[in-house]
Protein backbone atom coordinates (compact mmCIF):
# COMPACT_ATOMS: atom_id res chain seq x y z
CA UNK A 1 0.00 0.00 0.00
CA UNK A 2 1.31 3.96 -1.27
CA UNK A 3 1.38 5.83 1.81
CA UNK A 4 -0.88 9.08 1.33
CA UNK A 5 2.95 11.36 1.84
CA UNK A 6 4.47 9.35 -1.04
CA UNK A 7 1.28 10.03 -3.33
CA UNK A 8 0.74 13.56 -1.97
CA UNK A 9 4.53 14.27 -3.14
CA UNK A 10 4.28 12.45 -6.17
CA UNK A 11 6.77 9.49 -5.19
CA UNK A 12 4.69 6.28 -6.33
CA UNK A 13 1.66 5.55 -8.21
CA UNK A 14 -1.52 5.30 -6.07
CA UNK A 15 -4.05 2.47 -5.65
CA UNK A 16 -6.44 2.82 -3.02
CA UNK A 17 -6.25 -0.26 -0.70
CA UNK A 18 -10.28 -0.88 -0.40
CA UNK A 19 -11.08 -4.62 -1.49
CA UNK A 20 -14.72 -3.44 -0.58
CA UNK A 21 -14.63 -0.36 -3.34
CA UNK A 22 -15.87 -2.22 -6.07
CA UNK A 23 -19.20 -1.86 -4.65
CA UNK A 24 -20.81 1.29 -4.26
CA UNK A 25 -23.28 3.36 -2.52
CA UNK A 26 -25.21 5.97 -4.77
CA UNK A 27 -27.03 8.49 -2.68
CA UNK A 28 -30.37 9.40 -4.34
CA UNK A 29 -32.77 12.01 -3.68
CA UNK A 30 -34.93 9.21 -2.36
CA UNK A 31 -32.02 7.17 -0.52
CA UNK A 32 -29.78 10.53 0.77
CA UNK A 33 -28.14 8.77 3.96
CA UNK A 34 -25.25 6.43 4.52
CA UNK A 35 -23.57 5.65 7.57
CA UNK A 36 -19.78 4.75 7.57
CA UNK A 37 -19.87 2.40 10.31
CA UNK A 38 -16.45 0.00 12.38
CA UNK A 39 -13.46 1.25 13.83
CA UNK A 40 -11.85 0.04 10.17
CA UNK A 41 -13.77 2.03 8.43
CA UNK A 42 -13.81 5.05 10.07
CA UNK A 43 -9.77 5.18 11.15
CA UNK A 44 -6.99 6.06 8.27
CA UNK A 45 -7.99 8.51 5.73
CA UNK A 46 -11.46 9.11 3.47
CA UNK A 47 -10.75 9.91 0.26
CA UNK A 48 -12.59 12.37 -1.90
CA UNK A 49 -12.90 12.95 -5.52
CA UNK A 50 -14.23 15.38 -8.00
CA UNK A 51 -14.54 13.99 -11.51
CA UNK A 52 -16.27 15.40 -14.79
CA UNK A 53 -16.54 15.58 -18.15
CA UNK A 54 -17.83 18.03 -20.29
CA UNK A 55 -20.72 18.17 -23.11
CA UNK A 56 -20.00 19.61 -26.29
CA UNK A 57 -21.13 22.96 -26.66
CA UNK A 58 -19.68 26.64 -26.43
CA UNK A 59 -19.72 29.30 -23.05
CA UNK A 60 -18.75 33.10 -22.60
CA UNK A 61 -15.48 33.00 -20.84
CA UNK A 62 -14.45 35.48 -18.52
CA UNK A 63 -12.98 38.86 -20.25
CA UNK A 64 -10.40 39.23 -17.54
CA UNK A 65 -7.19 37.07 -17.45
CA UNK A 66 -7.24 34.70 -13.91
CA UNK A 67 -4.23 35.76 -12.28
CA UNK A 68 -3.20 35.58 -8.62
CA UNK A 69 -4.16 38.79 -7.07
CA UNK A 70 -5.18 37.78 -2.73
CA UNK A 71 -6.63 41.53 -1.72
CA UNK A 72 -6.56 39.89 2.03
CA UNK A 73 -5.13 36.66 3.97
CA UNK A 74 -9.10 35.43 4.50
CA UNK A 75 -11.31 33.91 2.37
CA UNK A 76 -12.53 33.69 -1.47
CA UNK A 77 -14.97 33.62 -3.53
CA UNK A 78 -14.22 33.91 -7.45
CA UNK A 79 -15.06 36.77 -9.66
CA UNK A 80 -17.73 37.18 -11.66
CA UNK A 81 -17.77 35.92 -15.53
CA UNK A 82 -17.54 38.71 -17.65
CA UNK A 83 -17.80 38.66 -21.66
CA UNK A 84 -15.65 37.44 -24.45
CA UNK A 85 -15.82 35.48 -27.47
CA UNK A 86 -17.87 31.87 -27.54
CA UNK A 87 -15.05 29.08 -27.67
CA UNK A 88 -15.13 25.55 -26.90
CA UNK A 89 -16.84 24.74 -23.31
CA UNK A 90 -14.27 23.92 -21.16
CA UNK A 91 -15.83 24.43 -17.53
CA UNK A 92 -12.95 24.49 -14.77
CA UNK A 93 -14.85 22.93 -11.28
CA UNK A 94 -13.07 23.00 -7.87
CA UNK A 95 -13.43 20.72 -5.53
CA UNK A 96 -13.61 22.17 -1.94
CA UNK A 97 -14.68 21.41 1.36
CA UNK A 98 -15.71 24.08 4.69
CA UNK A 99 -15.00 22.51 8.07
CA UNK A 100 -16.19 23.32 11.51
CA UNK A 101 -13.95 21.75 14.48
CA UNK A 102 -14.84 20.75 17.63
CA UNK A 103 -13.22 23.51 19.38
CA UNK A 104 -15.60 26.04 17.13
CA UNK A 105 -12.73 26.72 14.59
CA UNK A 106 -14.30 26.60 11.44
CA UNK A 107 -12.61 27.13 8.07
CA UNK A 108 -12.78 25.75 4.41
CA UNK A 109 -9.97 23.78 1.75
CA UNK A 110 -10.22 24.70 -1.81
CA UNK A 111 -7.69 25.97 -4.57
CA UNK A 112 -9.00 29.37 -4.38
CA UNK A 113 -6.80 31.43 -2.40
CA UNK A 114 -4.08 28.55 -2.25
CA UNK A 115 -6.03 26.87 0.80
CA UNK A 116 -5.11 23.34 -0.01
CA UNK A 117 -5.43 22.06 3.88
CA UNK A 118 -2.78 20.19 5.87
CA UNK A 119 -2.99 15.92 7.68
CA UNK A 120 -1.01 16.28 10.41
CA UNK A 121 -2.49 19.96 11.85
CA UNK A 122 -5.54 21.47 11.55
CA UNK A 123 -7.92 21.09 9.35
CA UNK A 124 -6.55 17.23 9.29
CA UNK A 125 -8.07 17.47 5.36
CA UNK A 126 -5.71 18.18 2.38
CA UNK A 127 -6.51 18.45 -1.29
CA UNK A 128 -4.09 17.20 -3.09
CA UNK A 129 -4.32 19.89 -6.06
CA UNK A 130 -6.61 21.69 -8.63
CA UNK A 131 -7.38 19.84 -12.15
CA UNK A 132 -8.25 23.17 -14.41
CA UNK A 133 -9.49 20.51 -17.38
CA UNK A 134 -11.39 17.74 -16.10
CA UNK A 135 -8.82 15.34 -16.12
CA UNK A 136 -9.26 11.20 -15.83
CA UNK A 137 -7.75 11.49 -11.82
CA UNK A 138 -9.79 14.51 -11.39
CA UNK A 139 -9.27 16.18 -7.99
CA UNK A 140 -8.84 14.43 -4.69
CA UNK A 141 -9.36 15.57 -1.17
CA UNK A 142 -7.80 13.55 1.69
CA UNK A 143 -9.68 13.52 5.43
CA UNK A 144 -7.12 11.96 8.21
CA UNK A 145 -9.51 10.03 10.05
CA UNK A 146 -7.50 9.54 13.17
CA UNK A 147 -8.02 13.02 13.71
CA UNK A 148 -11.91 12.14 13.55
CA UNK A 149 -12.67 13.33 17.06
CA UNK A 150 -11.80 17.09 16.09
CA UNK A 151 -14.57 17.10 13.34
CA UNK A 152 -18.41 18.19 13.82
CA UNK A 153 -19.39 18.52 10.30
CA UNK A 154 -17.78 19.27 6.52
CA UNK A 155 -19.72 19.97 4.05
CA UNK A 156 -18.20 18.81 0.25
CA UNK A 157 -18.96 21.58 -2.20
CA UNK A 158 -17.77 22.07 -5.49
CA UNK A 159 -18.33 25.81 -7.65
CA UNK A 160 -17.31 26.79 -11.26
CA UNK A 161 -14.13 28.92 -10.77
CA UNK A 162 -14.28 29.74 -14.66
CA UNK A 163 -16.63 30.61 -17.72
CA UNK A 164 -20.51 30.72 -17.45
CA UNK A 165 -22.53 28.80 -15.24
CA UNK A 166 -22.55 25.40 -17.12
CA UNK A 167 -23.26 22.51 -14.33
CA UNK A 168 -25.96 21.50 -16.70
CA UNK A 169 -23.34 20.65 -19.61
CA UNK A 170 -21.08 18.82 -17.10
CA UNK A 171 -21.24 15.20 -15.99
CA UNK A 172 -19.80 15.56 -12.28
CA UNK A 173 -19.77 12.68 -9.66
CA UNK A 174 -18.37 13.13 -6.36
CA UNK A 175 -16.85 9.69 -4.64
CA UNK A 176 -15.71 9.00 -1.04
CA UNK A 177 -14.09 5.87 -0.75
CA UNK A 178 -13.94 4.87 3.40
CA UNK A 179 -10.71 2.22 4.30
CA UNK A 180 -13.22 -0.37 4.11
CA UNK A 181 -16.92 -0.64 3.16
CA UNK A 182 -18.43 0.39 -0.49
CA UNK A 183 -18.10 3.55 -2.15
CA UNK A 184 -20.42 6.23 -1.87
CA UNK A 185 -21.39 8.11 -5.47
CA UNK A 186 -23.12 11.33 -5.65
CA UNK A 187 -24.32 12.21 -9.25
CA UNK A 188 -24.55 16.33 -10.22
CA UNK A 189 -26.47 15.73 -12.62
CA UNK A 190 -29.53 18.31 -12.10
CA UNK A 191 -30.25 21.01 -14.50
CA UNK A 192 -29.23 24.34 -13.23
CA UNK A 193 -28.32 26.49 -15.32
CA UNK A 194 -27.48 29.63 -13.50
CA UNK A 195 -25.91 27.83 -10.72
CA UNK A 196 -22.08 28.77 -10.36
CA UNK A 197 -21.75 26.43 -6.58
CA UNK A 198 -22.96 23.57 -5.44
CA UNK A 199 -23.51 22.24 -2.02
CA UNK A 200 -23.36 17.90 -2.57
CA UNK A 201 -22.51 16.40 0.64
CA UNK A 202 -22.50 17.27 4.20
CA UNK A 203 -20.42 13.96 6.40
CA UNK A 204 -20.99 14.67 10.76
CA UNK A 205 -19.06 12.28 12.73
CA UNK A 206 -22.07 11.02 15.03
CA UNK A 207 -19.25 9.44 17.52
CA UNK A 208 -19.11 5.62 17.93
CA UNK A 209 -17.09 4.65 15.41
CA UNK A 210 -19.64 6.14 12.84
CA UNK A 211 -19.41 8.89 10.04
CA UNK A 212 -23.09 9.67 8.66
CA UNK A 213 -23.09 11.01 5.04
CA UNK A 214 -26.37 12.72 3.50
CA UNK A 215 -26.72 13.75 0.28
CA UNK A 216 -27.37 17.93 -0.45
CA UNK A 217 -27.27 18.55 -4.46
CA UNK A 218 -28.00 22.29 -3.29
CA UNK A 219 -27.44 24.55 -6.51
CA UNK A 220 -26.80 28.03 -5.65
CA UNK A 221 -26.78 30.84 -8.00
CA UNK A 222 -23.69 32.28 -5.88
CA UNK A 223 -20.45 31.53 -4.50
CA UNK A 224 -18.95 30.02 -0.76
CA UNK A 225 -20.91 32.83 0.86
CA UNK A 226 -24.11 31.96 0.04
CA UNK A 227 -23.59 28.58 0.72
CA UNK A 228 -22.17 29.60 3.93
CA UNK A 229 -25.20 31.23 4.68
CA UNK A 230 -27.35 28.22 3.50
CA UNK A 231 -25.66 26.15 5.97
CA UNK A 232 -24.41 28.71 9.06
CA UNK A 233 -20.66 28.67 9.17
CA UNK A 234 -20.63 32.41 9.63
CA UNK A 235 -17.24 33.43 7.90
CA UNK A 236 -16.30 36.26 6.57
CA UNK A 237 -15.58 35.95 1.99
CA UNK A 238 -13.96 38.23 0.27
CA UNK A 239 -13.27 37.99 -3.68
CA UNK A 240 -9.94 36.28 -5.00
CA UNK A 241 -8.16 34.91 -7.53
CA UNK A 242 -5.83 32.13 -8.92
CA UNK A 243 -3.43 31.41 -10.84
CA UNK A 244 -3.51 29.26 -13.93
CA UNK A 245 -1.72 25.93 -13.71
CA UNK A 246 -3.13 24.69 -10.52
CA UNK A 247 -0.87 23.44 -7.01
CA UNK A 248 2.02 21.32 -7.50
Amino acid sequence: MVSIWEYLRGEKSYAFDNPDGQHKVTLTRSSPHHAITGSAATTGYLYVNLHWTTRSGTVRPSARDSVKRLFSPRIFSPQDPGGGQDVQLNVDLDLACMYELSDGSRGVVQPLGDFFGDLREPPYIKLSGDDQYGAPSGETMYVNLEKKEKFKRLLIFVYIYDGTPAFDQTQAVITIVPQTGPRIEIKLDERARAARSCAVVLIENAGDNQLTVRREVRYVNGFQADIDRLYGFGMQWQRGYKERGGAE
